[in-house]
């Protein structure tokens, strides 16, 4: 019998990320229409999301076109995408090891691995991790649900996914794994446990 697989994204599901308005503040500070970061740094984002470029490159990119020490901008950055540990289900998943096989799979950035292994220690937490910045792509391409399969050693179908976006929810399902959309912990811990009563 193939062993199972627990798949769990970080952001809004590990992490509880709500918005800070780190982005809103800065504009304001240095003059930018709203929206204006996003808009002039969209490419940057995505490169620092698969990995095609470092996290020197981010920061001196930023500290060049905005004109600004782009120290205390990536460090509000940061606090936004680390967000708090959602502890519960942390706790939940630890409690996990060697009934199934552990992973994560997250959309990510350059430089995410080392400061969320220093807060939440993902690393003793889980088996495989899966950064889109590190393996090149991101959800909800299927190349990354296949990619997570394979490091787990398991089948798709005896997979299972737990993501806060609907569209990931979907690209998994059609990638052959189950999935639940993250809405909270008592819903989310009950379906990993009816998941792992099935086995």
């Amino acid at each position: 019998m193939t062993e199972r697989a627990l798949i769990l994204d970080i952001g809004g599901v590990l992490e509880i990320t709500p918005a800070t308005g780190w982005g809103e503040r800065w504009e304001h500070r240095l003059g930018l229409p709203a929206g204006d970061l996003n808009i002039r740094f969209a490419d940057l984002w995505h490169a620092g999301s698969i990995g095609t470029v470092t996290e020197a490159d981010v920061s001196r990119r930023i500290g060049a076109e905005l004109g600004i020490d782009p120290g205390p901008f990536m460090a509000d950055l940061w606090e936004q995408y680390l967000g708090t540990g959602n502890e519960e289900l942390i706790a939940y998943v630890r409690g996990l090891r060697g009934r199934c096989r552990l992973g994560i799979l997250s959309n990510s950035f350059v430089g995410a691995r080392e400061r969320e292994d220093a807060a939440y220690g993902f690393s003793s937490l889980v088996e495989e991790i899966l950064y889109s910045h590190e393996i090149g792509v991101e959800k909800p391409d299927p190349a990354a649900f296949t990619a997570a399969c394979e490091r787990l050693a398991t089948a798709p179908a005896d997979c299972l996914f737990v993501d806060d976006h609907a569209p990931n929810i979907e690209a998994a399902r059609a990638s052959g794994l189950q999935a639940v959309l993250f809405e909270d912990n008592e819903l989310t811990i009950a379906r990993i446990k009816e998941f792992l009563a099935a086995a």
